[in-house]
């Protein structure tokens, strides 16, 4: 009777296996993702493709995120962001972590294979690999620039809505994995500035902890610039049109003033704005993608 008093809720551990998943990170990969399955078309998703093509990548990004817990669970307890998370907490074992894991992923690579295609379920499975083992077990422990080579695992959502709806690789969805590709550094490292402290407590060779705060900062502008100019080049090619042009260039001006007061100025609470704004930025540029792409077939 005690055993079954102590248990938890069954509410209280869904969400504790829920937390496990980053659901805000899946969410906008999750969206990303979407947005991909759209500007594949001319028309709109079929029903079944975006359902469980929509299901299946969220699936799999969630278990890769399980997967990153685990492995990291001791970092995650010395650094104040991730401390209450539910395996530094105790809250689910290690073996637990791992059967949801293997559980959740395999539903979701089953799923796109049975019912979307089967180069979206290994360009997944690649993603997973990708985010799961490359970047988390090998590249974060040993190298700084682990940002921007294990940036390519993040960058392939849209590549994958892509692929749902069409099952081919193509160019415009590769401009989409560029500009994610583009974004993800100045992402991580105005997050990384502010807490460099704790990367350093954890041992993690984040850019500021090795190289500093100078060197990270003018690399966040470097690469803002890049990301800026990278996203105008689906208009450049014809993917996109004004609406969206319009929509990147005053996005990109934002993020670039934060870049450079950020290299001119620095702050905590400039870099942890910068960071606040890059998610909203990327959400705003996949959005104004979206609607310029159903304006220009509505005309």
């Amino acid at each position: 009777m005690s055993t079954t008093l102590s248990r938890p809720p069954i509410t209280l551990r869904l969400q504790q296996f829920l937390a496990l998943t980053k659901p805000r990170v899946v969410s906008l990969i999750v969206f990303t993702a979407v947005i991909g399955m759209f500007l594949a078309t001319p028309g709109m998703v079929p029903l079944q493709i975006m359902l469980f093509g929509t299901v299946g990548i969220g699936l799999v990004a969630g278990a890769a995120a399980a997967i990153n817990c685990l492995v990291e669970q001791k970092l995650d307890a010395v650094m104040a962001r991730t401390r209450a998370r539910p395996l530094p907490t105790g809250q689910v074992t290690s073996g637990e972590t791992l059967l949801f894991a293997s559980i959740v992923g395999g539903v979701g690579l089953a799923m796109l294979y049975a019912l979307v295609n089967p180069l979206t379920m290994w360009l997944t499975l690649g993603t997973f690999v990708g985010y799961a083992v490359i970047y988390t077990v090998i590249l974060k422990p040993l190298t700084p620039q682990n940002i921007v080579i294990g940036g390519a695992s993040g960058a392939m959502p849209p590549v994958l809505g892509w692929a749902a709806v069409t099952g081919t690789i193509d160019p415009n969805a590769l401009l989409l994995f560029l500009i994610i590709f583009a974004w993800t550094p100045p992402h991580f490292w105005a997050l990384a500035l502010y807490r460099k402290k704790e990367y350093a407590r954890a041992g993690v060779p984040m850019l500021p902890v090795t190289h500093g705060d100078d060197f990270t900062r003018l690399h966040v502008l470097l690469y803002t610039l890049i990301l800026v100019a990278v996203t105008l080049v689906p208009f450049s090619t014809g993917m996109s049109g004004l609406i969206y042009l319009a929509s990147a260039v005053a996005l990109g001006g934002v993020f670039l003033w934060y870049a450079i007061r950020l290299y001119t100025s620095y702050s905590d609470a400039l870099s942890r704005r910068t960071f606040r704004y890059s998610i909203v930025y990327l959400s705003a540029l996949f959005a104004a993608l979206l609607i310029d792409h159903y304006w220009r077939i509505a005309l």
